[in-house]
């Protein structure tokens, strides 16, 4: 039998049915039961194609594969499903020639097939960027520590007293520039994980918050979360400094809302249980010209700021092996953290 054959098929997280050189079904794993919302016993024995409302582009993906032995893709298939809402699919079809089955196509919900491909480009873009800013960093730190050094016996030197004033003034930038520089360049250390609760996390936030703003920060928790495996000093730290920005925008009001997910995709792991923790704000927004950046080194959207707390906070995340997302629009804006649970 098929299910026999392709076993190894049952572990994966992405959803793939099997079928011969007729495209009939002759296997659909766990995952792809749970994306088709049918048992493999209505899947197994039945045209692939019937699945459909648009054929013609998959077909012709599945001639092709079966014919040149190549991949190839139908980006947008309407799945039909009885007394349901249709689902649009991407397929991947792939020519395997094994136990007389001649086809493997793998589906993906087209939101999250984009959503996949944004966070892989964005991870991508990340670590080039931090990559950068480290290199410059390196290069900035050696002139500053000649510069200080020069003002400090340049004000050694000086008669008039009154001159020291503007010494003083050359050592206190070059060590607000050094600190800088050494944020940017401290190797950050792995997580120490250990069981701990998220609440704990944000309520340690909002007791933070709240003393250095003195804003109105609401909790919606779900309180049946399990336990997650977290380093409680970087998961602190990313939220508060994603609240800490929302409230020196001029956000009034901060939510702090968690709530269970189950059968998710996190950076091409299913998982069948996700914390999705959202920061919502009342602020401003972000601005439109610096939404696709807003994650970078030195991106900011007020002034003064050095553009290090988000990017910290998406280093945190992915340390993690969770994503960290947000939508904004004037008036509100949520930041949103997927983790994976025990």
């Amino acid at each position: 039998m098929a299910d026999a054959s392709f076993a190894g098929l049952d572990l994966l997280a992405t959803a793939v049915v099997v079928l011969d050189d007729d495209y009939v079904v002759r296997y659909a794993n766990p995952a792809a039961e749970n994306l088709l919302t049918a048992g493999a016993r209505s899947l197994i024995g039945n045209p692939f194609l019937g699945f459909f409302a648009e054929r013609t582009e998959l077909e012709r993906a599945l001639d092709e594969a079966r014919v040149i032995h190549w991949d190839y893709s139908a980006r947008n298939v309407t799945y039909v499903r009885t007394g349901r809402e249709p689902v649009p699919f991407s397929c991947t079809v792939t020519r395997i020639d094994a136990f007389g089955l001649g086809l493997l196509a793998e589906l993906r919900p087209i939101q999250e097939q984009l959503r996949i491909e944004r966070e892989a480009r964005i991870e991508s873009e990340q670590q080039a960027n931090r990559e950068l800013i480290r290199n410059l960093a390196h290069e900035i730190k050696n002139p500053l520590g000649g510069l200080r050094g020069s003002a400090q016996l340049l004000e050694r030197e000086l008669e008039r007293p009154e001159l020291r004033e503007y010494t003083q003034v050359i050592i206190k930038e070059a060590d607000r520039l050094q600190l800088l520089m050494d944020r940017m360049l401290t190797p950050h250390r792995a997580p120490r994980l250990e069981p701990l609760g998220v609440h704990e996390v944000l309520e340690r936030v909002r007791s933070l918050v709240r003393a250095e703003f003195g804003i109105e920060i609401v909790r919606d928790y779900d309180p049946s979360l399990p336990e997650l495996m977290g380093d409680r000093e970087q998961l602190i730290q990313a939220v508060l400094n994603i609240a800490r920005n929302a409230a020196q925008v001029g956000a009034q009001v901060i939510t702090f809302r968690t709530r269970a997910m189950r059968n998710v995709t996190i950076r091409k792991q299913r998982l069948r249980l996700a914390l999705e923790l959202q920061v919502i704000d009342d602020g401003p927004g972000v601005a439109d010209e610096i939404q696709d950046r807003i994650f970078n080194p030195l991106v900011s959207g007020r002034e003064g700021g050095t553009g290090l707390g988000l990017s910290l906070a998406q280093t945190f995340v992915h340390y993690h092996q969770g994503v960290i997302e947000f939508e904004s629009r004037p008036g509100r804006t949520t930041f949103r953290i997927l983790l994976p649970l025990r």
